[in-house]
């Protein structure tokens, strides 16, 4: 359901891509976090690029992996929500317009957009007791922009004046392509997988206005398999070093590993 994340370039980059990007405040990347960024669970903390409700340029500023509804206004509100925050990481691209009674589509014009150096999967194998996780790219992308959703909320704590706000995101998932199929194959969620883009079509879904027909044609579109590149990495979901000494995101050969679309479980829709 795509959970986990890389970014692990400068994140002056982003403005080759976004000419005159206004950056929101001071942001520094600590390179190590950003090879592995996770959102469920963690619900880590990532330079967003949106475009500015006021002066209708691109921003970029940190905003938590993990949507926090406008409507969680109380501390009490609050302490209830959280436990359940992990649903709120992904976004099916299905509910973003045609789900009315969705809170993604009571903020589906809050568009914006994910830099990411690649994304992390795992995938089930018949008989292994560790799922094996893939590290995933756009092939002819050194940053892709994954569009999301953002939602900034105020708790009012009673009684006092200090207002906490909360910027927060969510990123956007879609069925998956073969290849993905093949890699994302179990777990409460199989068979998604992000909705990557080309570099013009994630312009677009920065616009400032955008039809409901180009709205669907970017929430519907499936980059191809061959469009991809993966390879299988170790283990990412540990706070310890790989043996090996490289990072979460470098290529790790698992023995004895079935090719894609062997030794997968057995599942349904």
């Amino acid at each position: 359901m795509c959970y986990d994340i890389s970014f692990t370039v400068d994140i002056r980059v982003l403005s080759d891509y976004f000419p005159g990007l206004v950056y929101d405040e001071q942001i520094r990347i600590n390179f190590d976090a950003g090879v592995h960024i996770q959102g469920a669970g963690a619900f880590a903390e990532h330079a967003i690029v949106y475009r500015n409700r006021e002066d209708l340029l691109p921003h970029c500023r940190p905003m938590e992996w993990g949507v926090i509804p406008h409507l969680v206004d109380t501390p009490d509100a609050l302490a209830g929500f959280l436990p359940g925050r992990q649903n709120y990481v992904a976004i099916r691209s299905e509910r973003v317009l045609d789900d009315k009674d969705s809170y993604w589509y009571k903020i589906r014009n809050r568009r914006c957009l994910i830099p990411v150096t690649g994304t992390y999967e795992h995938r089930e194998v018949n008989g292994w007791t560790k799922k094996v996780p893939y590290h995933i790219r756009p092939v002819d992308q050194l940053v892709s922009f994954i569009p999301g959703l953002y939602c900034v909320s105020q708790v009012n704590p009673p009684f006092t004046g200090n207002t906490a706000t909360y910027r927060t995101f969510g990123l956007i998932t879609r069925p998956a392509n073969i290849v993905m199929r093949q890699i994302h194959n179990s777990g409460r969620h199989p068979y998604r997988m992000p909705l990557f883009l080309t570099f013009g079509m994630a312009k677009q879904w920065l616009s400032h206005e955008l039809s409901e027909y180009e709205y669907r044609k970017l929430l519907n579109y499936e980059m191809p398999s061959d469009m991809l590149s993966y390879h299988t990495t170790d283990t990412i979901r540990t706070s310890k070093q790989r043996a090996d000494g490289k990072p979460k995101n470098a290529p790790f050969l698992w023995a004895n590993l079935p090719a894609l679309g062997k030794g997968d479980p057995v599942l349904f829709d």
